[in-house]
């Protein structure tokens, strides 16, 4: 029998986070909108690498947050756009400027699939205000201005023809449109206090979003509306009875979350509670045209990343910014491709895995990471250097079946006092993260 939920916290603190987020394990979250056709940030700085202060937000390498990079009136945003728009072009031009003449949204599902992607989040309203999705509460959307199209409700469409759940991101707190003052830091109008107007508009939304598309996820960033607190166990109740394996993030003013986020080096996860780690390809979420391969990750540590996030309980949520046609920038495709080609071999060990019990460790200048399923134990060891290489594993014997994932990796086995040791004599699979499969009873 479904559960029903009543709106008191007592109520939604009930529900639990649900197999299939347990399980999924990554994801993709894509930052489009009106942003994507400036398509302009610094790339110099990582996001939690300095203070949230002055220094930040006019230094500000995130692209979709161009809105506020102008208006704090300084810094290499603003002069940027000064020499290219001229100092009095406003924001609300791009707008209508976003056409997404090239996207086909099945294109994006194959990819998503091909990669190996569980779960989409799609930014549906970013700071800047403006709705990827037809509001009856605005007209500043998608489907009046800019493409002219549902792209929530066409892209949900997509993924889910896929196999792929699909989420919902929702600036709850920051909406430039109801409050544009310059934010300069954290302490100085980051976490401004909004009006009850706008606190009744971001719940009466979010009830639109969930109402409408039905997410698996849902993400709302920064904060909520003081004002607004209040309606929080309405709002949750009201997406749980609606969607009953549904999600929601820590970034409700701290009073609620299923899973915590870790946003790249600010915030952190542990093996203690689900988590999931979010980040863009380079610095920025949004689409960065000034983006250059050495500030964005490379294969060899988008797998690690992903090893490693899951081997301590959490997701990985890898954002794309999409060009303003609709086309995924090539840089970012390749990325996805190599991903997939690598979970291809090796998501086994990755997909409906837990925490091992085991701490991942370092041996031999090898990064050494576990996870495990059923009698199963996954060992995945990143590969430096020449080979052969040896992998310890203490407390098991040779009795216990010991296979690679990907039969191109060749390998030998041997016993000693402590466990075994598993000696890599050949890898040809082009990537250094190679994993094992270890069964564990017989």
């Amino acid at each position: 029998m479904k559960k029903h939920y009543y709106q008191t916290w007592e109520s939604v603190k009930e529900h639990k986070v649900p197999q299939w987020y347990e399980d999924c394990k990554f994801g993709v979250m894509i930052c489009w909108g009106p942003y994507s056709v400036p398509a302009y940030a610094p790339t110099n700085l990582e996001f939690g690498e300095v203070a949230g202060d002055e220094g930040w937000f006019c230094n500000n390498s995130y692209a979709e947050w161009y809105f506020n990079s102008v208006n704090v009136g300084k810094g290499p945003t603003y002069e940027h756009h000064k020499a290219t728009y001229g100092e009095d072009f406003p924001y609300e031009n791009f707008v209508d400027m976003w056409k997404a003449e090239k996207w086909e949204p099945e294109e994006w599902g194959q990819l998503f699939e091909d990669a190996g992607i569980k779960y989409v989040v799609l930014v549906t309203k970013q700071h800047d205000g403006f709705c990827l999705f037809p509001s009856k509460y605005t007209d500043y959307n998608s489907v009046m201005r800019g493409p002219k199209r549902d792209i929530t409700g066409e892209l949900t469409r997509a993924v889910e023809k896929h196999g792929i759940k699909m989420g919902t991101y929702y600036s709850g707190l920051l909406d430039w449109t109801y409050e544009d003052t310059p934010i300069y830091g954290d302490t100085q109008g980051c976490f401004y206090n909004p009006t009850s107007a706008y606190a009744d508009y971001a719940y009466l939304q979010s009830r639109e979003l969930i109402d409408t598309y039905k997410p698996s996820v849902f993400w709302n960033d920064v904060g909520w509306p003081k004002q607004g607190e209040n309606a929080l166990p309405n709002l949750f109740a009201h997406y749980y009875n609606t969607v009953e394996d549904g999600v929601v993030n820590d970034r409700f003013n701290g009073l609620y979350h299923d899973f915590t986020t870790k946003e790249y080096l600010s915030g952190e996860g542990n093996k203690k509670e689900k988590w999931e780690f979010c980040r863009g390809m380079g610095m920025s979420f949004g689409y960065n045209a000034e983006e250059r391969e050495e500030s964005m990750i490379t294969v060899p540590e988008l797998v690690h990343l992903l090893v490693e996030t899951v081997s301590n309980n959490g997701n990985l949520l890898i954002d794309i910014g999409p060009k303003a046609d609709g086309t995924i920038p090539a840089e970012q495709v390749s990325r996805l491709q190599a991903i997939g080609r690598w979970l291809k071999y090796n998501g086994e060990g990755i997909y409906g895995t837990r925490c091992s019990e085991r701490e991942n460790e370092q041996q031999n200048g090898m990064d050494i990471f576990y996870t495990a399923k059923d009698d199963r134990l996954y060992v995945f060891a990143e590969l430096k250097g020449a080979l052969p290489k040896e992998i310890r594993i203490k407390g098991i014997n040779l009795e216990n079946m010991v296979t690679a994932l990907d039969e191109r990796v060749k390998f030998t086995c041997r016993q000693d006092t402590e466990g075994i040791l598993i000696q890599v004599e050949e890898n040809a699979t082009g990537y250094e993260m190679v994993g094992f499969e270890v069964k564990t009873e017989n």
